[in-house]
This record gives C-alpha cells, structure tokens and sequence, in this order.
C-alpha cells in the first residue's frame, strides 16, 4: 500500500481515538430521536473530520420511495487550541452560528441556537416557507392540487419551523439481528398517502414483526407501532386474476382476522385448540409456543421462490412503481387514527415481502398500499446492547407521544 494513504488511515484513526476518547461530547455519538410533536425524526451523529456533526436524515421527496436518504446538518462540535468545546448551530442558510448543547439526563440532550435571526430570510415567512417545500417535497404549492394536502403541508411547516433548532433528542438503537428473522430488520423509508414518506424501525420478536415509526404525522405520530405482523399465519396468495380482486383479497384477510378474533376472545377455547395441535401427533413434546413459532418458520421457509403480484383493482398506490412479484404473505395490523391521534384502531390488512430490501402492506380498510424500502445508509454507534434494551427503548418511544 502506498504511503499517503496509509498515512492518511492512521491520521484518521488517532483523530477518531481522540474525539472519541477525550472529547466531551463523545456520549451523544449515534442514533437519536428529535422531540418534534407527532413529526419525529432521525438524527445521527457522528466523527466527521475534526468535527462531531449531527445529521438529520430526510427520506426522498414523495412518493420516490427507493431513492437515498437526504442529509442535513444541525449542528458541530469541534476542539480549538485551549480544548475548549466549541458548539455551532447550522441551521438556516446563512453558515455557522453560536449554539449549545446541554445534557438532559442519560440518553438525552438538547440543542439551543444563540443566534436565531440567522435562520431568517429577506423574503420573510413566505420565502422560508417556499424554500422550506422545495427542500422538504421538491416542487412548489402550485404543483400540489391536492387541497388535503397542501393543508398537511402547511401545518407540518408551522409546527416544525417554531423550534428554531431547539430541540431535544433521545437515543434509539438499531433492533438486534437473529438468524431466526424472516429478513434482516432495520429503517425503511414508507409511503403514507397524503403524509408523504415516512421512516419506520422494523423489528422482529419470536414470531411477530413490528414496524415502529421514526416518522410520524398528525394521525399517528412518531414513536407508534404502525404495522403488527403476525409471521405464524402466512396466506397464500390466489393466481393473478383472482389477486386483482379486492373481495377476494378480502376474503382471506378477514378469514384470518375473524380467527384471530375469536381466539383473543376466547383464550380458553385458543389454549384447548393449541393443546390439541400439540398432541396431534404421537410422542410430540413440542409445547404450543413451539408449535406457533414451527408454523413461523415453516411459513418462512416453504415459499422463497417469487410468485406474481398485483394490486387489486381499486386499491391506491402513490406509486404505481412496485414489485411484480414477492417471496410471500402475512397476515398482520395496521395502526389508523383520527386527526391529533383520535381513536386510534388496528386495522387488518396483508404484509407482501417483496425481496430482502422491500416490502408492502395493503390496508383492507383504507384500501391503500404502502411500499416500504430500505435504508442503506451506514450508522455507526447505532446497535442496541441486547434485545431487552430494545424492546425497552420501544415501549418508551410510544409512551412519548401516546
């Protein structure tokens, strides 16, 4: 290996070492949730250089759900000659300004700009807003003539833009890896009809999937379960002329819900049913629990080759780009809610596991689907200590905004 990159490797790692080491702010490294009403968020931060920044990551303008993820930077960090700390807001438009960083309590900290009249614009509030749509949707109000969601819009720029920047962050991690997991689990980029795209955390626990918003909008905000998959009940999909009907996609839905039903109000009858399957076969010491998680895995591994898959007719898409074909299907609940989060139901519908880095849900009550796409970005300092911690932090994030 020539010098001057061997070099330049190891300068990197003392400068990595050091931050690291001896930086005082070396405990807010990773993956953070900014405290933005139902809006949430994503911030990582990271060594970069001789800086630590903080990244906010944006997911791709509506509806390009496969395109990469968006970074902005909110604030850095960095060391002058006397190691003093030096904080720096990088919001707005108009460079580095003062800011500061306060540690909250462990696994949370807040940010405050000092000189908020940077984020100003000549043009006044009609020129941030403007600049703000371009940034945020890529395209002008004019191109949105959907009047529900220039609404939508209007309001997310109201409630973010009061922040000025001054938020308050709380740690999350990426959800630990089994090899038992139908795919690898992660953040995924989602559509969601007139809110745009959204981030979800997608998690596996025994033999159910959960995806857990990052993301959030008015209806269900950033931190709720937005999609329960339940992997012990696969449905197999009809040939392509009967999948173009929503009555018959219906049809075997519901079937498994009304099972699912019946089961959570009968638990006595549900463990008598279980028993029996369990001593169906002679000399099985298989306990109901291992039954269910045997039908998981049968289910995930009876099907890898693709089958054909379309949309049933009336079923709307926000975008119309999406697999042909898929690996295979599931039964699970959506979450669906009023605006401010007003009776919020789960709602039945069919997970499609399109290939290792995508996947769909159909909402059988909104008659919608949302493609669900991986983000492929590489954060670091981001894995959980154990599957305990996870789950935790999870049932924290709801709490936030429930």
């Amino acid at each position: 290996m020539p010098l001057c990159p061997l070099f330049y490797r190891l300068f990197k790692c003392v400068l990595y070492v050091c931050f690291t080491v001896l930086h005082p702010y070396r405990h807010i490294l990773g993956l953070w949730q900014p405290d933005i009403g139902p809006y949430g968020g994503l911030l990582n931060v990271v060594v970069d250089g001789l800086f630590i920044i903080g990244w906010m990551y944006l997911p791709p303008h509506d509806p390009r759900v496969e395109d990469p993820m968006r970074r902005r930077p909110l604030f850095r960090i960095h060391m002058w000659e006397s190691k003093k700390a030096t904080v720096e807001c990088m919001y707005g438009h108009k460079g580095p300004h003062k800011g500061d960083i306060q540690t909250v309590k462990k696994d949370e900290f807040s940010t405050k700009c000092n000189q908020t009249d940077h984020h100003r614009m000549p043009g006044g509030r009609q020129e941030e807003f403007r600049t703000w749509l371009e940034e945020e949707w890529g395209r002008t109000l004019e191109d949105i003539f959907h009047e529900h969601m220039q609404e939508l819009i209007l309001m997310k720029f109201i409630y973010t833009s009061q922040y000025d920047n001054c938020l308050t962050y709380r740690r999350i991690y990426l959800p630990p890896c089994l090899p038992s997991d139908l795919l690898q689990p992660g953040l995924f980029k989602g559509t969601y009809g007139s809110h745009g795209l959204e981030i979800i955390m997608l998690s596996f626990h025994g033999s159910r999937a959960k995806a857990t918003k990052l993301t959030g909008d008015p209806n269900v905000p950033a931190g709720q379960l937005t999609l329960d998959i339940d992997l012990s009940r696969p449905v197999q999909l009809p040939d392509l002329e009967h999948q173009r009907s929503i009555e018959e996609l219906s049809r075997l839905v519901m079937g498994v819900h009304e099972e699912v039903q019946r089961g959570s109000q009968d638990p006595a009858a549900a463990s008598a049913e279980a028993e029996e399957c369990s001593t169906g076969a002679e000399g099985s010491e298989n306990t109901p629990a291992d039954e269910a998680e045997e039908a998981g895995a049968g289910a995930t591994s009876s099907r890898t080759e693709p089958q054909p898959f379309v949309l049933p007719l009336g079923v709307m898409a926000r975008n119309e780009v999406y697999p042909r074909t898929c690996k295979m299907c599931f039964y699970g609940t959506g979450l669906i809610a009023g605006h401010g989060f007003t009776s919020p139901e789960r709602t039945p519908g069919l997970f499609v596991l399109f290939d290792d880095d995508r996947f769909g849900f159909i909402w059988l009550e909104l008659k919608s689907f949302s493609l669900y796409s991986r983000l492929t970005d590489q954060l670091e300092h981001a894995q959980a200590p154990n599957m305990e911690r996870f789950e935790a932090m999870l049932r924290n994030m709801q709490s936030w905004t429930s």
